[in-house]
């Protein structure tokens, strides 16, 4: 009851406090008698996490907001100041999703009024290039107003540093030890737009950025030759899901001469309402009903898909013998694209005798086999995209390495080192390019990914979900983890565990000989397990949704064997 009384007189404050406008005032007043939604809006804070902000739409302390929105980005303002890096300046770009302009908008003039120099795009823009435009223009750091793939009803906040990476530790708790020392809403600064344009610190950005971009991207191209050959016979079926992709990923494709590019017309527009899908998510299958019609009928080679702020992408590729459209995973196109990247730049003369690929911890085990083909390192981070962009930055520190590629298994990758974050467009250039070359010599994009079976074994990943409910799912979570822990396993779907890998402790655990050594990365509340037959399985909760994800992969001597092993491996796991 005390946290109803709390909750209650956060609801009052809002509804009376001149610090909110009438329109937030009037939404809360019209829930005043619904006791379950003011106890959602109000019974906590919308955590600021590793990455920024992430929630439902509408107006209280634990929803997206111009007032969320504003304090995150005070908090934020507070940790540039402290670092002396106020005069680079901060680069902003924002989505399709509902409220995106308007967030954009707050956080530039919430940063000018902190003595900080925004350059906000002009309109919508895709990830990858907030990730591009902030390191051009020398910026200490960036803001994306995207919720990535999630339903219409949420929208989200990321922070970016010079780098062009996400931040990561030990500056992600710095950030967030700022955010929540902003004592209150009334305490966050703003000014007029018009003001701040006068003073130079609202500078709007987007043709010139724009320009730069695709001229990065042109750059990475390995056999033109191979384009312009092709670009007149390869048909290419491009949906964006209602977001950011349909102007660059077009632009990018026409640029280099690709002429049969068909766009699905009813997912051409921006809307953050996204009328023609269940969720603008290219994993999801329901997401390519229209692109797959359209590819049908105009006979297409490929078809792709991007989500709304045009960092992931989705593929299904013709089956040439079968005339059916087979899905990639984000592990198979990643893979395709890494494998195309290194077998061209061998062939060129251009791989680098330190070069290495990145991925993360949760991706298909072939990656490690098709590096020790090219006889370049393949280095594993934890599960997000973050720490392959931080991988980047210490690559170019220390000359270590030279970054080839980098993918996981989300659907994200990284061809260059132009953004420093998944790029969906340069995705759709390689995966186009690379269509265009296997083309010239006689073979599709799935003659090459089978064939990629047939050189380093049928590796076949999936991943399920167990959702928790409120407080006592969080406890519940918490015991299974420790469960595994004390209790691992000695095989699973009959392959005999190797190694026990404990990202919290750190520890790999041998178990043939009982050795124990450092995983060499942050701990994090992760449990992987070494499989016979470079089979694997990984446990560990979402870090943004009260569930537990399990992955799992395996290596079989054919398509039927690997699936046999997954099933098994998988029925193990859900018992």
């Amino acid at each position: 009851m005390e946290m109803n009384k709390e909750v209650m007189e956060r609801y009052r404050f809002w509804c009376e406090s001149p610090v909110f406008d009438a329109a937030t005032q009037n939404e809360l007043r019209a829930i005043q008698n619904d006791t379950d939604e003011i106890m959602d809006r109000f019974y906590k804070d919308l955590e600021f996490g590793t990455g920024g902000l992430r929630g439902v739409l509408g107006a209280g302390t634990n929803r997206m907001n111009i007032y969320t929105v504003r304090k995150a980005t005070q908090g934020l303002a507070d940790y540039i100041t402290g670092q002396g890096g106020a005069e680079k300046g901060v680069a902003i770009a924002f989505d399709s999703r509902n409220m995106s302009p308007e967030f954009a908008d707050e956080a530039a003039r919430c940063l000018a009024a902190n003595h900080i120099r925004a350059y906000i795009f002009e309109s919508l823009r895709p990830t990858p290039e907030l990730s591009f435009a902030l390191r051009t223009l020398g910026c200490i750091a960036g803001i994306v107003i995207t919720a990535s793939h999630n339903p219409p009803e949420y929208n989200g906040y990321k922070v970016y540093w010079e780098d062009g990476a996400q931040i990561t530790y030990p500056r992600d708790v710095q950030i967030i030890e700022k955010v929540n020392r902003v004592s209150g809403f009334d305490a966050v600064k703003t000014m007029d737009r018009e003001d701040a344009i006068k003073v130079g610190r609202y500078q709007v950005i987007g043709r010139e950025i724009d320009d730069l971009y695709m001229e990065a991207l042109k750059k990475l191209v390995l056999h033109p030759e191979a384009i312009k050959a092709m670009a007149s016979r390869i048909k290419i079926v491009y949906t964006p899901l209602h977001g950011t992709g349909n102007i660059p990923v077009r632009r990018i494709l026409r640029e280099l001469g690709f002429e049969q590019v068909y766009v699905v017309e009813a997912q051409e527009k921006p809307d953050g309402s996204f009328p023609t899908v269940t969720s603008p998510n290219p994993e999801d299958k329901k997401a390519f009903t229209l692109a797959l019609d359209l590819a049908k009928t105009v006979d297409a080679d490929l078809v792709l898909a991007t989500d709304p702020d045009a960092d992931r992408l989705g593929v299904y590729v013709k089956d040439s013998e079968s005339g059916e459209y087979m899905e990639l995973t984000g592990n198979m196109s990643g893979l395709l694209l890494c494998e195309y990247e290194l077998s061209q730049k061998k062939a060129l003369g251009r791989l680098p005798e330190n070069g290495a690929i990145v991925t993360t911890i949760v991706s298909s085990n072939m990656a490690g086999a098709v590096a020790r083909a090219y006889d370049v390192a393949c280095m594993e981070t934890l599960t997000g995209f973050k720490y392959i962009g931080e991988q980047i930055r210490i690559f170019e520190e220390t000359g270590s390495y030279e970054y080839l590629f980098g993918f996981e298994e989300s659907y994200g990758c990284l061809v260059g080192t132009h953004a420093r974050d998944k790029d969906a467009c340069v995705a759709v250039m390689a995966l186009c390019e690379a269509a265009a070359f296997y083309a010239q010599h006689g073979k599709t994009l799935w003659d090459r990914m089978l064939h990629l079976y047939e050189k380093y074994g049928y590796y076949k990943e999936a991943l399920f979900t167990r959702s928790f409910k409120g407080a006592r799912g969080t406890g519940e979570m918490a015991q299974l983890m420790e469960r595994m822990r004390k209790h691992p396993p000695v095989s699973v779907g009959g392959l005999s565990v190797r190694a026990i890998r404990d990202y919290k402790e750190k520890t790999i655990k041998n178990i043939t000989d009982g050795q124990v050594r450092p995983t060499g990365l942050l701990a994090s509340n992760v449990l992987y397990f070494d499989l016979e037959e470079d089979g694997w399985v990984c446990v560990r909760p979402s870090g943004t949704e009260p569930k537990i994800k399990y992955y799992a992969g395996v290596r079989g001597a054919s398509m039927e064997d690997a699936q046999k092993k997954l099933d098994a491996v998988l029925e193990d796991l859900k018992k």
